[in-house]
Formats: C-alpha cells, sequence, structure tokens
C-alpha cells in the first residue's frame, strides 16, 4: 500500500529570499521565495503529498494511517526538516539550542542540528562560521550593542559542492548569493545575535535573542570551516556514494548513481532522497516506478521493501543512523581506518570515543 512519496513544496516568503529557485526549474509564487520545504511535518509547514494513491493527502495524515511504516521501529514523529535556501540576501547570524535546551526552555521536541550541501553560489560567496578565538558569553551583548561583532566573525569560502556540518551550539550564517539543501533536525527554534540592523517594511528591526544564544553558544569549538570531506565507497556498478554527516539525529550520503544501485528498506527506518543533478526513476514492488529529476524529493517508507535507484543523478540521502551499523561498519569494511572515518565524516568526533577504536569495534558515547 505504500510506494516512494513526493511532496508540493512549502514556499515561505522572507525579506533575504530571491527568485533564484527559478534557476533551478521551480515554478514559483509571487514574491521573494526564501525556503521551499520539501519533506516538513512541523506545525509551521506539512507536506502534502503529490503522487499516488495518496495525492492530496497531509503528511501528518499519512503518519497517522501508517505509522511505523512509514517511519520505521520506535519512531513516533517525523524527526527531520529538508529545505531548500534561497540567500539571495545574507541572513541573521544566528544559533541553535540542542535537544535539552529545546525541551527544557523551549518545550520543544527537538534541538536544532543541520547541514548545508551548497548547490550554487556566486564568486565570493561566504557564510559566517563560528567567531573567532577569543569571544566568550559574556562578551556578546557587549559587541552586539557597540557594532564589534562583525570583525569578529570568521568568514568561510564556499561554492557549489560544499557540504558543511552545522551542529547545535554553533554560530553561523548564510551570505548572499548562496543556495543550499538544509538538512536538519525537525526544529525552528532560532535565537538571532546578529541581524546588520536591518529593518522591515514598517521600520521595525527584527528581534535579537541575545541572552538565550550566550547560553547554548559553544565558544570553545575548533573547526574553523565546518566544510566536511566525506568518505567515498563503491554501491553498485559504476556508482558510489559519499558519507558526509553522520550524527545521532540524522545522516547524509551523497549519492553520485551511474546505471543502478539496489537497496532496501526493511522497517526500520525511512529515507529522503534529495536530487540535486540529473534525473531518473525509483523502482519497486513488482515492476512500479516513480521519475525523479533535479530538483525534486523522494521519500522511501521504512516498510517498501526492496527498490532500486536507476539513471543518471547525484542525490543527498538523509536518514535518521544507527551510527555503527550503518556508517562505522561499512566504512571499516571498505577499508577506511578510524582516524579517517573520525576526521571526514562530519558529526562523528562528537559521539565516538576515538581512542577506544581497534581495528573490529567502536564504541558510542552513551550521551
Amino acid at each position: 500500500m505504500l510506494y516512494p512519496l513526493k511532496f508540493e513544496p512549502v514556499y515561505k516568503s522572507y525579506f533575504w529570499g530571491g527568485r533564484n529557485l527559478e534557476k533551478l526549474g521551480r515554478m514559483l509564487p509571487d514574491g521573494k521565495i526564501a525556503e521551499s520545504w520539501e519533506v516538513a511535518c512541523n506545525f509551521e509547514g506539512i507536506s502534502i503529498i503529490a503522487n499516488g494513491a495518496y495525492k492530496g493527502l497531509p503528511l501528518s495524515q499519512l503518519l497517522a494511517l501508517f505509522g511505523e511504516n512509514v517511519l520505521g521501529k520506535g519512531t513516533a514523529k517525523f524527526p527531520l526538516l529538508i529545505k531548500l535556501l534561497d540567500a539571495n540576501d545574507r541572513l541573521s547570524v544566528q544559533v541553535h539550542p540542542d535537544d535539552r535546551y529545546a525541551r527544557t526552555v523551549e518545550n520543544q521536541d527537538y534541538g536544532k542540528s543541520e547541514m548545508w550541501y551548497v548547490l550554487a553560489a556566486q564568486p565570493g560567496a561566504k557564510i559566517v562560521y563560528n567567531l573567532r578565538e577569543g569571544v566568550i558569553g559574556r562578551d556578546l551583548d557587549r559587541l552586539v550593542k557597540t557594532k564589534e561583532i562583525e570583525r569578529w566573525f570568521n568568514y568561510v569560502d564556499v561554492s557549489a559542492g560544499d557540504a558543511i556540518y552545522i551542529p547545535a551550539g554553533t554560530i553561523h550564517g548564510l551570505g548572499e548569493g548562496i543556495i543550499v539543501v538544509e538538512i536538519q533536525q525537525n526544529s525552528t527554534t532560532t535565537y538571532r545575535i546578529y541581524d546588520y540592523d536591518r529593518t522591515d517594511a514598517s521600520g521595525a528591526k527584527r528581534p535579537l535573542h541575545i541572552e538565550k544564544a550566550s547560553e547554548v553558544a559553544n565558544f570553545n569549538r575548533q573547526d574553523e570551516t565546518g566544510k566536511v570531506a566525506g568518505l567515498v565507497v563503491a554501491c553498485g556498478h559504476g556508482s558510489r556514494k559519499t558519507y558526509l554527516v553522520a550524527e545521532r539525529h540524522f545522516a547524509v550520503e551523497l549519492y553520485d548513481v551511474a546505471g543502478s544501485v539496489e537497496e532496501v528498506a526493511d522497517g526500520s527506518k525511512f529515507y529522503v532522497f534529495t536530487i540535486i543533478e540529473g534525473a531518473g526513476e525509483v523502482r519497486y514492488g513488482s515492476g512500479q516506478t516513480v521519475s525523479v529529476c533535479a530538483v525534486e524529493t523522494v521519500m522511501i517508507p521504512a516498510a517498501l521493501g526492496r527498490y532500486c535507484l536507476a539513471g543518471r543523478f547525484k542525490a543527498l540521502k538523509a536518514y535518521v543512523p544507527d551510527l555503527t551499523a550503518d556508517v562505522v561498519t561499512p566504512l571499516k569494511a571498505a577499508g577506511y581506518s578510524s582516524t579517517e572515518i573520525f576526521r571526514c565524516v562530519g558529526g562523528l568526533a562528537d559521539f565516538i570515543h576515538i581512542n577506544t577504536y581497534s581495528k573490529n569495534s567502536c564504541r558510542l558515547c552513551s550521551s
């Protein structure tokens, strides 16, 4: 009864957006379109199924009908939010809370760790990633009020193909002229640190959240760019995938499909593929197919069973991983060392005790 699901985009209009998603082939509503929510089940937006027998049904209703058959065993709520962002103008510099702070202070289910995959960037495009060394929490309010904060931003050049991991607590901001796929926890909780003194149509400035930002920001992170190199493994004849990010909230792999890749949804988890280049199809069941092209997103329900990715395309695969079974073990089987896995896959540094690695095993943090 279930099949690969496609969705109608949920568009969001903010002043920093533009019309650049049209360059990707999107038919946009009027106005400045900042975000396209590709797969969402959030109080601020719910995806509508765009294909098959359940066309027109909100994702929330499908989950009420099929529950774990869609999400996987033990998963009661949709845990991810997948977007396209058009930063036609620069975004505010901001920070997100972790799960504990979100639950205790905001009464929310999730904090917000996220990652960006850069689809396009104008020459000289930059992001803010962390502050330069020397700033501590109690400095933040003074630096913002005196407008000195900008000289403390750590700016990072970005270009198409960059993958950037942004764990909760990381101060960050998209610069202008960048389009990204954003894969994140299912949260919209954001604490603005700086908004460049911009005003809305009525002349009012957007509020800042300095006190909460000071409480959740990690001023001791050593990562200067957030960029992840990833590790490549073969999958199918002539195809490959790159493990980009793997942490307890989500994992993201970049697939380069040239022919076909056979996989299985065994009931344990769902998968979401965002096509970033090319076209193909998802084959499943007894000869059924769902076509995909750039820039579309398709969700594989947990209980779908065997399916095949066929064609010539690149796609980001997002899911909630078992870090050992889904990431560490296959990378070790591909011949990568513990040190390579630790250094090259974003997120693992926060959850793996590197010193406890042996040749054949690893231990994940209990926290």
